[in-house]
């Protein structure tokens, strides 16, 4: 049976401001990205979503970015080779952390917002981010956009890399993400973006913003929990997987598609 992952970016609360309905989204995902400190969580946040996903049976990877929290970690930042390194290490230890306490371990390696984007188009950046990655554990999968730099960088690690492809963004004909700040960069009704993450599922293709086709063949999904409608847009992409005939699972472990 074809299978695909479902990750969503989640433990972005932090003290009294809450963000989303983790658990509610943590039952209809298989991978889950916890926020690290950088742009959003703190160490309860992280624990009790650790503890949380654990719960719920999902795939936990720590989910690194620039140190961003008012920008959310959606700025670009000029960080040196060795910053990344470093920081790509700290947050993954400290989620770590938790994980072990929980009796469990990481999965994966995903960088959040800018960071992301930036190691998408910057060999030596993503270099920094995969090096960090398998100095910790080389065992971590690294998540990256489909296509990108990073997911060069991870093979030339060593390391087993995870293609990601987003349901709820427009691409430019390039393979990369039209940016948030312009017009329609996000696709905000739910039956357009279960569309694209159906056609991606499928047949390995999304429709660029100047029409043209892209081939995209992605392991995992992304589902952002932020938005307003975040939990019904899930609720509905998993129910249209399943009505095809495909498996939600995470990377490397048994589908199950019920």
């Amino acid at each position: 049976m074809k299978s695909i992952d479902l990750n969503c970016d989640l433990g972005e609360s932090f003290g009294a401001w809450r963000m989303g309905d983790d658990d509610a989204l943590l039952a209809l995902v298989s991978s889950a990205n916890i926020a690290c400190g950088f742009h959003a969580g703190d160490p309860a946040i992280m624990q009790r979503t650790v503890e949380s996903a654990l719960a719920h049976g999902v795939a936990i990877g720590a989910h690194v970015s620039l140190p961003d929290l008012q920008g959310f970690g959606r700025r670009e930042m000029a960080v040196s080779t060795a910053e990344a390194y470093s920081m790509t290490l700290y947050q993954i230890g400290a989620l770590h952390a938790f994980a072990q306490a929980a009796g469990t371990r990481l999965g994966h390696m995903k960088p959040h917002g800018a960071l992301y984007n930036m190691a998408a188009r910057d060999r030596r950046l993503a270099d920094a981010l995969a090096q960090a990655v398998r100095d910790f554990d080389p065992r971590l999968r690294l998540v990256g956009l489909a296509g990108s730099a990073l997911l060069e960088a991870g093979r030339a690690a060593g390391l087993e890399v995870v293609a990601e492809a987003f349901a709820d963004r427009r691409y430019r004909a390039d393979g990369s993400l039209q940016p948030r700040g312009e017009a329609g960069a996000v696709i905000e009704a739910n039956d357009q973006a279960i569309a694209q993450a159906m056609a991606i599922a499928r047949e390995g293709s999304v429709q660029a913003v100047d029409g043209s086709c892209l081939t995209l063949q992605a392991d995992t999904l992304c589902l952002h929990g932020d938005g307003a409608h975040a939990l019904s847009f899930a609720r509905g992409l998993r129910a249209a997987l399943q009505a095809a005939g495909i498996a939600i699972a995470a990377p490397g472990a048994v589908a199950d598609a019920a």
